[in-house]
């Protein structure tokens, strides 16, 4: 059996009210837009989760909002406050709970969504922005484990890697 990640990093945000909390941050509306053509790329491809894990940070709630009515709008999702500008450490953690569910969508924060990209694959695709991982760039990995709870570092295989400018103009 295998097991498939897709690792999606929350949509852009606005920092038109400064003085918000970072957590409270809405969508801006490019990121509105690129949350939806991601969704639309990711259901095209049949990349669908059975179970959804996100932060639980307002743009990331946003980000899965406009996902949902494309990819399923039944879906469980945790959400999960310590996915909140989690590290790797904390997102395998995560994922390693994250029970029978064949395909799970993780949804995230940067620097620590990139870090864990990259920590979770064999090899890395040859995708220039791969590394630093823009607003809404996906990633879709398979795993040889029949369960998450055995998921290992440096264990992914690339399926597919996505950023908004690749299907957006």
């Amino acid at each position: 059996m295998s097991l498939r990640l897709i690792l999606i990093r929350h949509a852009k945000s606005s920092w038109g009210s400064p003085a918000l909390d970072d957590h409270d941050r809405p969508l801006n509306d490019r990121g509105r837009l690129a949350a939806t053509a991601i969704a639309g790329w990711l259901a095209d491809r049949g990349h669908v989760p059975d179970r959804v894990l996100s932060s639980d940070a307002r743009r990331t709630r946003e980000t899965w909002a406009l996902m949902a009515p494309l990819l399923g709008p039944d879906i469980p999702v945790d959400w999960l406050g310590d996915l909140y500008l989690a590290g790797p450490g904390t997102m395998l953690a995560a994922l390693r709970r994250a029970g029978p569910a064949g395909t799970v969508a993780m949804l995230g924060h940067n620097p620590g969504i990139a870090h864990f990209a990259g920590a979770l694959l064999q090899t890395a695709p040859a995708h220039p922005r791969f590394a630093d991982y823009p607003t809404c760039a996906t990633l879709v990995a398979d795993f040889a484990a029949d369960r998450w709870g055995g998921t290992l570092p440096g264990s992914g295989t690339v399926v597919d890697f996505v950023v908004r400018r690749d299907i957006m103009d």
